[in-house]
């Protein structure tokens, strides 16, 4: 899944950005409208994380999600 296909289907995303960072709130998620950056700073906030991380993880996810739509 590449960027222009998370920001087209963001509404059908969403599910599985909320079963990978359940911590997310739903205003959160919704906020987000499939934008990486904004995606990297909501982990970041609500893990503690380093931005590094958040982008690794959603790196991780994304590679998960192009596996899983084969």
């Amino acid at each position: 899944m590449n960027k222009d296909q998370v920001v087209g289907n963001w509404e059908q995303v969403k599910g599985t950005v909320r079963k990978q960072w359940g911590k997310l709130t739903d205003d959160q998620v919704d906020q987000i409208k499939g934008d990486r950056q904004k995606l990297a700073g909501q982990i970041q906030e609500s893990y503690g994380i380093a931005k590094e991380e958040a982008q690794k993880q959603i790196d991780q996810w994304e590679e998960s999600c192009r596996h899983n739509a084969r």
